[in-house]
């Protein structure tokens, strides 16, 4: 019975000591707790492992730490072993982790720290006691690695601990020890890799070494001519630098008349004689194109039907590309003339045979020839207008070029006869001015210069009945101008045509009458305008579709009328297979030249005024005709 008792009043002792463990912990609000789990914290690049213990902090004060009862009542019997040593590391590890965050916890963690004791009060004394000296262990190890202290002073503390076994007292050394050594390795590995760090971020040096200049070296030796001085040393005096003289690609020809002297013939040879006779004799032949009437569209279709091309009708006249050409309007002999970029100008004898002997070449410019008119008044002259600033009339009769106008510091474009005779002539320069020339005064210059309104001027053509009246392609703009109102200032137009969107190539009045007028722009249109009264507006009435984008290497297109049919015009083609078309005023297409034999683009075409014969020529110098079998 006794016996029996004393185990009831042992454990209403316990539960009464549990209770009071609670409370107690419940009481004390200001509570540090840590997971028993570790705390990673990275110090220069390595981790350390710290292990936290809960502990009372209720009756905390600076000097002295009072820790829980329930760890001193479970285990009696190692009290007084463990006393001192326990106290004096506990205090010395809480002075060191203790921090104002740890007093702060809230009440989740205070509630895990009242589970943790409880947990603890029920393990057994020999997992207490050995919990006790791990605890002292680990709060040794973190101290030492926070501290940094050296293995000296570790091991002076570590023998203060008189209460623990020889066995507890030979592992803390040597865990301790372990703890410095990796504490060092730590901080040993962490400044290597700062240094690597450091130097990755460094700039790399270029590897190229700069040659040292050498101070007192014997330098290369140098000729004492290029240094200019002579064998004493003494400088030689500077020689005076001559210009140097660029040659002219393009040099003027000289002023006055130039012979007629073929380029690919002798002049002294019987078949130059015998060609000059035959132009001279031709050119007295009147053309009466003015009084036929024109053909019905359906007729004239029949015509152009039975014109042909063959290889023999293809002729190589300039060396560069053509820029003009004209028919001589001869009924017996077909006699063409075209105007190259190089200022050659060729004339050519269809009815020869064979035809090389029938071509010759002559060069009385310097620079394109843009222009080219057969006089209408003596068809034994021919006229040529050049960029390089001068209009020469070649004489078939006397074999020479005559210098009509002339002024080096202009460049021409066009000109037209103002006169019926041919006797006064307009023409246009690129710089937008214009000239008026009479042929009958003597000398090579201007009777009046005008400035147009236009910026450039590209053609000039005369009214064929009215014919002081004349009308100037410009760069966006066409203007018609009267000829007895034009001022040396700045004269204005009394039309101005100004649909068009882009560059104008040229603009031309129909050939018998004038009452229409034709223009090609760049931006693929041919537009035909109603003239019939010049005095007012001039409308527009038809629009033709057509590609004008010849591109740079060729000549650009020029559409010009049928001087036989006057309402239809004549413009070469970018189609394939190549082709020479032909529309009438209401833009519908009335004929398309092709032939095996035409193989290139015609940009420059013109027909003979009262003979179905068309030449069109190319930008490689060849002249191809269509004609019929009975005009040869």
């Amino acid at each position: 019975m006794s016996a029996s008792r004393a185990e009831a009043e042992e454990k209403a002792g316990s539960r009464q000591r549990l209770q009071v463990n609670v409370n107690e912990y419940k009481e004390n609000q200001n509570i540090a707790y840590v997971s028993l789990r570790p705390v990673q914290t990275t110090v220069l690049g390595k981790t350390a492992k710290v292990y936290l213990v809960p502990f009372s902090l209720s009756n905390y004060k600076p000097d002295q730490l009072t820790r829980p009862k329930s760890l001193l009542d479970k285990n009696s019997n190692n009290e007084v072993a463990c006393k001192k040593c326990k106290k004096a590391e506990i205090e010395k590890t809480c002075r060191k982790i203790l921090t104002p965050k740890m007093e702060a916890t809230s009440s989740k963690a205070e509630s895990t720290l009242q589970k943790s004791s409880l947990d603890v009060h029920a393990e057994s004394n020999k997992w207490q006691c050995k919990s006790t000296s791990d605890t002292v262990i680990l709060s040794a190890d973190v101290e030492s690695s926070q501290d940094g202290d050296s293995d000296e002073d570790t091991t002076s503390g570590l023998d203060d601990f008189s209460g623990l076994s020889p066995y507890e007292r030979k592992r803390l050394k040597n865990i301790s020890e372990n703890a410095n050594f990796f504490a060092s390795l730590q901080l040993s590995e962490s400044a290597a890799r700062l240094r690597e760090m450091i130097k990755k971020r460094q700039p790399t040096e270029s590897k190229r070494k700069k040659p040292k200049k050498k101070e007192n070296g014997t330098g290369c030796r140098r000729s004492m001519r290029l240094l200019k001085v002579d064998p004493s040393g003494v400088p030689l005096p500077a020689t005076p630098t001559q210009p140097i003289l660029v040659a002219d690609e393009n040099p003027l020809l000289p002023p006055g008349p130039l012979e007629m002297n073929p380029e690919n013939r002798d002049v002294n040879s019987e078949l130059f004689k015998g060609f000059l006779q035959t132009w001279t004799e031709v050119s007295k032949t009147s053309s009466k194109n003015n009084e036929k009437e024109l053909l019905s569209i359906k007729s004239y279709k029949a015509n152009l039907n039975g014109m042909v091309i063959r290889e023999d009708t293809v002729y190589k006249v300039t060396k560069g590309s053509i820029s003009s050409m004209a028919l001589h309007p001869s009924e017996i002999k077909t006699l063409v003339a075209a105007g190259a970029k190089s200022g050659q100008v060729g004339l050519c004898d269809l009815t020869h045979q064979p035809k090389e002997d029938g071509i010759y070449v002559f060069q009385p410019h310097s620079q394109p020839v843009s222009c080219l008119y057969f006089s209408p008044a003596n068809p034994a002259h021919i006229l040529s207008l050049s960029y390089d600033g001068t209009v020469r009339c070649g004489d078939f009769s006397r074999a020479v070029f005559e210098e009509v106008y002339r002024d080096e510091g202009s460049s021409f474009s066009s000109f037209d006869f103002l006169a019926e005779d041919a006797s006064t002539l307009i023409v246009g320069h690129w710089n937008g001015s214009m000239s008026l020339v009479d042929r009958r005064t003597p000398g090579t210059s201007y009777e009046k210069l005008i400035n147009s309104s236009l910026s450039k001027i590209r053609t000039v053509h005369v009214h064929p009945v009215y014919r002081q009246y004349f009308i100037t392609a410009g760069l966006r703009d066409v203007h018609i101008y009267d000829a007895r109102r034009l001022n040396p200032g700045r004269s204005q137009p009394l039309i101005s045509l100004t649909e068009h969107t882009k560059s104008i190539a040229s603009a031309y009045f129909s050939p018998l009458t004038g009452n229409r007028v034709v223009t090609t722009c760049a931006d693929c249109k041919l537009r035909i305008f109603d003239s019939s009264c010049v005095s007012s507006k001039i409308p527009l009435i038809t629009t033709i579709r057509h590609n004008t984008n010849t591109g740079r290497w060729l000549t650009r297109f020029q559409a010009v009328w049928d001087p036989k049919q006057e309402d239809c015009i004549i413009v070469g083609s970018m189609a394939h297979p190549r082709r020479v078309e032909i529309f009438h005023e209401t833009g519908k297409l009335v004929h398309s030249f092709l032939g095996e034999s035409l193989a290139s683009v015609c940009s420059i075409n013109a027909m003979h005024p009262t003979r179905y014969i068309l030449a069109g020529g190319n930008s490689s110098g060849r002249i191809h005709v269509f004609m019929k079998l009975s005009c040869r």
